[in-house]
């Protein structure tokens, strides 16, 4: 029993007209046998022409909803027969599988492609902004023959191997009939014209390799991975179509000094027990040089000095992150007789008082966790 129309095209009974062509497209770009070995590919699609030539046609679709397939072929439908390549042309013309999606033998405009590179810049260029120069390797069109592919002076003949289709066709036999398969041509890449005499520079290709350099404006705040995109610095286009562009992945640097979270930095500096004890003022690195910060009187392990407006600037925006710096209290390792003397003076000193901490148990565990 023939399957339902719309469960063949994948859409359900409200699917509009458009819905109903992109559906059947899309079937049929899975079951051309160029791309879908499949035996069985020729009658599904076969299958699924006739299911889109009922429900693309008004009358017949209702007739299809009122009766199932009986309806159809009481107003004389009677299904397909004859090659998939037969069916091809009748729906997308006689440029077959190839034309219907957009390849086939070449003869519009064809953009270049595109080129990726990498550059690594150190952390500080990123917070400022920077220029970097990158090199690499692009197809251009070439300037002896300005890319048509001809010594100069001799003529651009017609391909004799596909007669100037751009095409080759093969038939082949199958339990279903004749399959003709479609091909670009080998010999003139489809475009159905070769030159008599083939550019020396280029040997016939019209484009040639050339080493390229092209600075590149980084933004302040870029973050690592980000791309950026340099129009018109790819491959050049062919027959007259516009050239691709330049990719640029940005690369960052690790700064032994600093982790970066987001538009933050973040930063480690070890203060002696004593000193952290008694509070003083330490030297703390930023992008800028060293700066002088407090600690205060009393300072834990893993606390957190922030340091507001010395992070990495937002791209393309205002605000600047801040620099948190994180206490490692360091205990004095190696003391000599007297260091040893003076802090067990000290401990024996100290009283309930000194220790106690507005903390609670839970708390003092998720800092110490959080680490």
């Amino acid at each position: 029993m023939p399957r339902d129309y719309y469960e063949v095209l994948g859409v359900d009974r409200q699917a509009s007209e458009t819905e109903i062509k992109k559906a059947f497209r899309r079937v049929a770009r899975q079951l051309h046998p160029d791309t879908n070995p499949d035996p069985e590919a020729e009658e599904q699609f076969k299958e699924a022409a006739e299911a889109y030539e009922v429900l693309s046609d008004a009358e017949r679709r209702q007739l299809y909803d009122a009766y199932g397939h009986e309806g159809p072929r009481s107003g004389g439908y009677s299904g397909f027969e004859g090659s998939i390549t037969d069916l091809f042309s009748a729906f997308f013309g006689g440029g077959g599988f190839e034309s219907a999606f957009g390849g086939g033998a070449r003869g519009g405009a064809v953009q270049g492609g595109d080129i990726g590179v990498a550059a690594t810049i150190d952390l500080a260029e990123a917070a400022t902004g920077t220029q970097v120069e990158v090199a690499y390797d692009v197809r251009e069109r070439c300037g002896t023959c300005n890319g048509n592919g001809a010594e100069p002076g001799t003529p651009i003949v017609t391909c004799p191997r596909c007669q100037g289709s751009g095409q080759l066709q093969a038939v082949q036999r199958t339990a279903f009939g004749q399959l003709v398969r479609t091909a670009i041509c080998d010999q003139c890449g489809g475009d159905g014209r070769i030159p008599e005499q083939p550019c020396h520079t280029c040997r016939g290709e019209g484009m040639v390799v050339e080493r390229r350099r092209v600075a590149v404006d980084v933004p302040p705040g870029i973050p690592d991975g980000q791309r950026i995109r340099v129009g018109g610095r790819g491959h050049a286009g062919e027959r007259g179509g516009p050239p691709g562009d330049l990719i640029v992945v940005v690369r960052i640097r690790e700064d032994e000094r600093f982790l970066r979270d987001g538009d933050d930095l973040v930063t480690v500096i070890d203060v002696p027990a004593p000193r952290a004890a008694l509070g003083g003022v330490v030297q703390v690195p930023t992008l800028d040089g060293e700066v002088p910060v407090e600690v205060p009187a009393g300072t834990q392990p893993g606390e957190t000095i922030t340091l507001g407006g010395r992070g990495m600037p937002r791209m393309g925006r205002g605000r600047t992150g801040n620099l948190r710096v994180v206490v490692n209290v360091a205990i004095p390792r190696r003391l000599s007789r007297e260091q040893r003397e003076l802090l067990e003076q000290l401990s024996d000193s100290l009283t309930e008082d000194n220790l106690r901490t507005d903390e609670g148990m839970l708390a003092k565990l998720r800092r110490v966790i959080a680490r």
